[in-house]
């Protein structure tokens, strides 16, 4: 089967710096939804468009074409008096940005007092090589079209 929309796709990658050094790969294979739903970026759509199983490609996508750029308004500082106990560098929080969106911040750092967030994906502002192998193809259920994404194994599993 060709990918076409509506098609579950599962593939493998990998994301590293246009210099090679990985930033992050896909332990198990991961599966989304083929056709505009959001569900992996529109030029990593387009080159899987009409493609089969056993495809592999390397694409270079810029911080536009991917997780965007950099907000420094999502960097913030923030007094560590206003966290709950335990929290470390690593971790994530959800939170409110200046403007009152909300938004999941990342602890980059605890300096004292202080503890700096940033709401930006670390991603952001990076310029990145995705390799995509194809893994399967096949039709999407009724349900899942409906849903936007792909349930079951390597898909999104709901709750009972």
């Amino acid at each position: 089967m060709n990918i076409e929309k509506n098609a579950a796709v599962t593939i493998q990658y990998t994301v590293s710096e246009p210099s090679g050094r990985l930033l992050e790969q896909s332990s198990k294979p991961t599966a989304y939804l083929h056709g505009g739903y959001g569900n992996t970026f529109d030029k990593i759509e387009q080159a899987l468009q009409g493609q089969t199983s056993g495809f592999a490609t390397r694409l270079t996508l810029t911080p536009e074409e991917a997780f965007g750029l950099r907000d420094e308004g999502l960097a913030q500082s923030i007094p560590k008096s206003e966290f709950p106990p335990g929290v470390k560098v690593g971790g994530q929080l959800r939170g409110r940005t200046q403007d009152g969106r909300e938004a999941v911040f990342n602890v980059l750092k605890i300096k004292g007092q202080e503890v700096m967030l940033d709401g930006n994906h670390p991603h952001a502002g990076k310029t990145l090589t995705f390799a995509i192998k194809v893994i399967s193809v096949r039709a999407a259920t009724q349900e899942e079209i409906a849903h936007g994404h792909v349930h079951g194994e390597h898909g999104h599993q709901h709750g009972a």
